[in-house]
């Protein structure tokens, strides 16, 4: 298992990978980063959670691109269902928690003690 460093968002991560893919890992962070800057430039100032939540939102319009016969960054010969499965997955989680980070904090009842 191979382990690499890839930055998106300006934020450094160390991410582990089968050996032999560290290529195509980097490439793919590559264009998650591009999209996080894509983002932080079209929208200004946003939250890191944010600038996560619209980097993958265009990520998936990519994809669904894509698989609409659109043109994408790449063919649509070249989409990785796997890929896309991953990313419409992890667009999921973020928008939950997103939902769940702007949603406001409920009040706690007030405890008894004996």
């Amino acid at each position: 298992m191979a382990n690499i460093d890839v930055e998106i968002a300006g934020r450094k991560y160390s991410v582990a990978c089968r050996d032999g893919e560290e290529a195509h890992l980097r490439s793919v962070a590559a264009l998650a980063d591009k999209r996080a800057r894509d983002a932080a430039d079209a929208l200004g100032s946003l939250t890191e959670t944010r600038q996560l939540l619209f980097t993958t939102l265009l990520l998936a319009d990519d994809i669904q691109d894509m698989q609409s016969g659109g043109k994408g960054p790449t063919p649509p010969a070249a989409v990785d269902e796997e890929l896309v499965a991953a990313l419409e997955s992890l667009a999921d989680r973020v928008e939950a928690l997103a939902r769940r980070l702007e949603a406001p904090a409920p009040l706690e009842e007030p405890r008894l003690t004996p």
